[in-house]
C-alpha cells in the first residue's frame, strides 16, 4: 500500500448552493435545487456519480473525505463522487471533478447506474441514482485539501480485508459498489 500524499490544493471547488439534477425513479431530469437541499433532511433524489481510478499495477485509489464535509466526514471512500451541475453532461461532469479533487485526469468506462439512500446522523441524507465508472491512471494525485484528506493506493484483496474488519470506515455509496465492480467486472478491470 501506498503511502499518503500529501495536499496540493486547497481551493473551494463545491458549495451547499450550487444547482444539482432532480431526476425521477428513471433517471429523467425533472428539475433542479440547490446541493444543500437536495441532502437536507431524507434527501431529494438526484443524479451523481462515483469514479473509481485504477493504476497499471491494479491497485484502486481510496479517497478519505475532508473534516469539512456535511455527510460522512473522513470516511474512506472511492476515487471520487460528486454530482453533474445543471446543464452539464456526465462526461464533463467527471473531467472537472477529477480535476478540481486530484489534478488527475483520465477516460472513463461507465460500468452500471444504481439507486441508493442512506442517511447521515441528523445531518442529512444521500438520496441518489448514480453512475458508476472506472478509469485507468498513473499520474500521482495532488488532492484538494477542502474536499480530501488523505489518498492511498490500495490493492483489491486489501481493501476486501479492510471492508471486513472495519466496515465502519468506509462511505454507505462505496460499501455498495465495491462488490459489484470487484466481482462483476473482474475480468473486464482484470481484478485478481
Amino acid at each position: 500500500m501506498a503511502e499518503a500524499a500529501i495536499h496540493q490544493t486547497d481551493k473551494v471547488v463545491s458549495s451547499e448552493e450550487e444547482p444539482l439534477i432532480l431526476v425521477d425513479q428513471s433517471d429523467r431530469e425533472i428539475g433542479h435545487l440547490s446541493k444543500g437541499e437536495c441532502h437536507d433532511g431524507d434527501g431529494v433524489l438526484h443524479r451523481a456519480f462515483s469514479l473509481f481510478i485504477f493504476n497499471s499495477r491494479g491497485e484502486l485509489l481510496l479517497q478519505r473525505r475532508s473534516a469539512e464535509k456535511r455527510l460522512w466526514p473522513m470516511f474512506w471512500s472511492n476515487s471520487c463522487c460528486s454530482h453533474p451541475r445543471r446543464g452539464e453532461s456526465m462526461d464533463i461532469a467527471t473531467r472537472r471533478r477529477l480535476d478540481q479533487e486530484l489534478g488527475m485526469a483520465a477516460d472513463f468506462h461507465h460500468l452500471f447506474t444504481f439507486q441508493y439512500k442512506a442517511r447521515y446522523l441528523d445531518l442529512g441524507s444521500e438520496h441518489e441514482i448514480c453512475w458508476v465508472y472506472v478509469g485507468l491512471c498513473d499520474d500521482p494525485p495532488r488532492p484538494n485539501s477542502t474536499e480530501i484528506s488523505e489518498v492511498r493506493w490500495i490493492t483489491p484483496d486489501e481493501l476486501d480485508r479492510e471492508f471486513q474488519e472495519q466496515p465502519e470506515t468506509f462511505t454507505p455509496w462505496f460499501a455498495q459498489e465495491w462488490p459489484r465492480v470487484r466481482d462483476v467486472f473482474r475480468r473486464t478491470l482484470h481484478l485478481t
